[in-house]
């Protein structure tokens, strides 16, 4: 059960780029959530599910014996539900702020800079792996906006 909730459903286990599988599976996932409930609601998940990810991942880096394994990618829904839930999305921005949200947030999460690559390089544990996403998720969704409101007025 530990390893389906880390690998978000085992998308984590692709053999290739399982960050961004599990991005584009927890973007998907995001989307669908946000036709029942509120953006505040999917920005509070994403919180609970990173508190209990970072119990989880702890036990499980202690059972495997390395940190930050590519199969864990609970940390990228962590951080590309925050991205949504800040972008400002709407039912009638959804498809292209759901794909700037994901945009930003993967170049930050593989990009890495400053704090973000810090978090990801200096704390150890469940919160070196969900820290640096947390906060690629808050600048992706910030970038997201931003581009938004530059497209809206230049150019849509």
């Amino acid at each position: 059960m530990r390893k389906l909730f880390l690998t978000l459903f085992y998308s984590g286990l692709s053999p290739k780029a399982p960050g961004t599988v599990g991005s584009f599976v927890a973007l998907f996932m995001g989307l669908a959530l946000l036709q029942y409930v509120h953006v505040s609601t999917l920005f509070m998940l994403s919180i609970l599910i990173t508190v209990i990810a970072v119990k989880q991942i702890d036990i499980y880096e202690k059972e495997v014996g390395a940190h930050d394994g590519k199969e864990i990618v609970i940390d990228e829904l962590a951080g590309m539900w925050i991205a949504l839930s800040i972008c400002g999305i709407t039912s009638e921005n959804i498809i292209i702020m759901g794909l700037l949200a994901f945009i930003y947030f993967r170049l930050f999460d593989i990009w890495k800079p400053s704090i973000i690559g810090q978090i990801d390089e200096k704390v150890p544990g469940g919160w070196g792996v969900m820290g640096d996403d947390v906060i690629a998720g808050i600048a992706g969704g910030i970038a997201a906006a931003g581009t938004y409101e530059l497209l809206v007025r230049f150019i849509l």
